[in-house]
């Protein structure tokens, strides 16, 4: 008997549902409008379909795995519940104090991100530790009773706890939360020394804050999610993707639903690594546009690049620190409020601009006929005939042309162009937007953008690869198979994963390394049981150890990858080596950042980490892709390109008769259910035999 796997990925607009069939490696995929009344809904619904088209067998689906947007849109719309805070006396203000710099220098309005939490339901308590984990006072049971009942009162249902120095010794927390359940067992409890055990008050207390802000919320759908899916007779020990890339058990994802975060764009990253391995692609800028927002990921080597923090819920989106900073483990990512769904306007300066403000999936762009009655990017790209209204999302939808041309007409009186123009401004405007800060963060690595491959996905990636491509030099661009629903495929070959942290100041020259060895240990045992739960179909684990290093006297610090273990005991190497090999390896990460090191200044570690990776036991196999270079394209239509500042008649291949070997020069479109590839007239497109498109972008004549 087959079996399956299935992975659901929930945007703004869309939700994409995939199956998996490891028996032939046949994958099916099915789009969905998102119901943001009940998420929970819109997936039901969507698998439901799925399974029924395929005529799968639900006692054939194995595994489900899952990513949301629905805890980043909590944050950002401040949907939480009612959430307290518990601290140490005199700290009940960090969350609003914060750093005390400016996101913008010259704005005498600015205003920083609203706290969380309420101010009158952040209360103190005496107990206390030093920097050293010391005991200065004791935790008074009575004391925390009676801080934690007003809140109880005023109907919190979720408290955060972010006690001094807890990230040394968590035991005060531990004794807090042990009286709060037996005082409140219905409180959700969220302790800092289990989310973000790590330096830095304000932003160690803004993530517990955030985790017990969604916390209330991540339960309730998971459990809705649950529900829905035992009614379908499927499975419900559903996997989640977790912002880093890797997957853990919905119980884990109960616990800590902050990391979960960004899981939508990071399986859009993993899926762009598992395709681009299989034409030996290795460096990669993974370009992911939905219906709300575009993300771009620098995949190295195969890897996707990985950051320890991002920050949540903008006042501005591009403005770093005017959000809330998120301690937590993710793929490095850009995100640019340009998706199908993104709306055009003219601006006081009477310039035409496009986003961030998203019609969504209600109402809608024009052209779903719904009720939206904004020119967005979807009918710019329909009017300009990149898009067939016929086969919109596999044909399951339909669009008018004619009310997109409306809208854009509006649009057109205001500005002074005429419709195809202000449509051709709005495509154009989106790719500027996207390749813009593609440089800026390419450039921050240090790295050349034409020394990359453009990989697209989601809609709107292939739609709008051709152009971006071209604005930030880079000469190949890469549609996967099925690039429409690429994060909900990434999904189902991620692997699991778990990361691990805590603040241990050691300079390696010089301080014990049994200490260091000591915490390494500890954190990598934690890793250890998190896979455990998953170790019958992910593995075998591979552990790494990275730190947060700095050359002493400095503010901040740099992440660097550390050698394996053991650094003290058994099967450890002499003393002398360890300590070269701990310095050598800052050093040379400190010189790739900065190009230089400064001399005769130690070294600090400051917080460790540790990282398990554990992949799946089970590949997915790939649909053998048919060979032979010709093909006929399905239909042709008028469609506009800027080289030729006309409409040019351009034929429209269907994706699923291309064989490997086919080539062809463009302009011309291949459609599949979920996306469309838009190939100018400088572009030559070839299908390798993984089932890749390439575009290679030649000189302008």
């Amino acid at each position: 008997m087959s079996t399956w796997a299935i992975g659901i990925d929930i945007g703004g607009t869309f939700t994409d549902v995939v199956a998996l069939n490891y028996g032939g490696g046949a994958l099916r995929s099915l789009k969905v409008l998102t119901t943001h009344g009940d998420p929970a809904e819109g997936v039901a619904n969507g698998v439901q379909a799925l399974i029924t088209e395929c005529q799968i067998d639900s006692r054939q689906v194995k595994r489900i795995v899952h990513a949301t947007t629905l805890f980043t849109n909590a944050l950002i719309e401040r949907r939480g519940e009612p959430t307290g805070l518990l601290t140490t006396e005199g700290f009940r203000d960090v969350i609003e104090i914060g750093n005390e710099r400016k996101y913008d220098l010259y704005d005498l309005n600015i205003e920083a991100a609203p706290a969380l939490v309420q101010r009158r339901w952040r209360v103190e308590i005496g107990a206390r530790m030093d920097a050293d984990g010391q005991e200065l006072a004791p935790v008074d049971a009575e004391q925390v009773k009676r801080a934690v009942a007003p809140l109880i009162e005023e109907g919190v249902k979720s408290l955060a706890v972010c006690l001094l120095h807890a990230y040394v010794d968590p035991s005060h927390e531990i004794a807090v939360r042990d009286i709060l359940k037996q005082a409140y067992p219905d409180l959700d409890i969220t302790l800092s020394s289990d989310v973000a055990p790590v330096i830095r008050e304000f932003e160690r207390t803004s993530t517990t804050c955030a985790n017990a802000y969604i916390k209330p919320l991540a339960n309730r759908y998971l459990t809705a999610l649950q529900r829905r899916l035992s009614a379908l007779a499927l499975p419900t020990d559903v996997l989640m993707m977790l912002s880093n890339g890797g997957l853990c058990h919905v119980d884990e994802a109960r616990r800590t639903p902050i990391e979960l975060l960004e899981s939508g764009p990071a399986a859009g990253a993993i899926s762009a690594s598992h395709y681009s391995a299989r034409d030996s692609l290795s460096d990669l800028l993974a370009f992911d546009m939905g219906g709300t927002t575009a993300k771009l990921c620098l995949v190295e080597n195969g890897n996707p690049s990985i950051a320890y923090g991002f920050e949540a819920a903008r006042q501005r989106r591009f403005a770093e620190g005017s959000g809330l900073p998120i301690r937590i483990t993710t793929v490095d990512l850009i995100e640019i409020g340009a998706g199908g769904g993104s709306i055009a306007y003219r601006d006081a300066l009477g310039l035409l601009k496009v986003g961030p403000q998203s019609a969504g999936s209600e109402p809608g762009p024009a052209c779903y006929g719904l009720g939206g009655e904004d020119a967005t990017v979807t009918d710019a790209n329909l009017l300009l005939g990149y898009l067939n209204p016929e086969y919109f999302a596999g044909g399951t939808m339909n669009i008018d042309v004619d009310l997109a041309g409306q809208q854009l007409g509006k649009i057109g009186d205001e500005v002074g162009r005429d419709k195809v123009g202000v449509a051709w401004g709005i495509h154009d405007i989106v790719a500027e937007n996207m390749a813009g800060a593609a440089r800026v963060h390419v450039a921050e690595r240090g790295r050349d953008p034409r020394d990359f491959v453009l990989l697209c996905t989601g809609g709107g990636g292939p739609l709008h690869g051709y152009y971006v491509a071209q604005k930030i030099g880079v000469s190949k661009l890469v549609c996967p198979p099925a690039a429409g629903v690429a994060s909900a495929y990434g999904l189902l070959v991620a692997p699991a994963r778990a990361d691990r942290s805590r603040t241990v100041s050691v300079r390696p020259g010089s301080d014990s390394l049994q200490t260091l060895e000591s915490a390494f240990a500890d954190l990598e045992t934690q890793v250890q049981i998190s896979l455990n739960a998953l170790e019958a179909t992910f593995g075998p684990v591979r552990i790494s150890r990275y730190a947060d290093g700095r050359f002493a006297g400095q503010g901040f610090t740099l992440t660097v990858p550390l050698p394996d273990g053991p650094y003290h005991g058994p099967g450890a190497s002499d003393e002398a080596s360890v300590r070269a090999a701990l310095l050598t390896a800052f050093e040379a990460g400190y010189r790739e950042k900065f190009g230089r090191t400064p001399p005769d200044v130690p070294i600090e570690l400051l917080n460790l980490r540790v990282s398990g990776e554990a992949p799946p036991r089970q590949k997915p196999p790939h649909e053998a892709v048919p060979t032979g270079a010709t093909a006929t394209p399905k239909a042709r239509r008028n469609v506009y390109f800027r080289e030729c500042n006309d409409y040019v008649d351009t034929p429209i291949y269907d994706r699923a008769t291309l064989c490997a070997g086919f080539q062809a020069m463009g302009p011309l479109l291949v459609e599949d259910a979920g996306s469309t590839l838009v190939v100018g007239p400088r572009g030559r497109v070839s299908q390798s035999l993984s089932g890749n498109l390439i575009v290679d972008i030649l000189e302008q004549a």
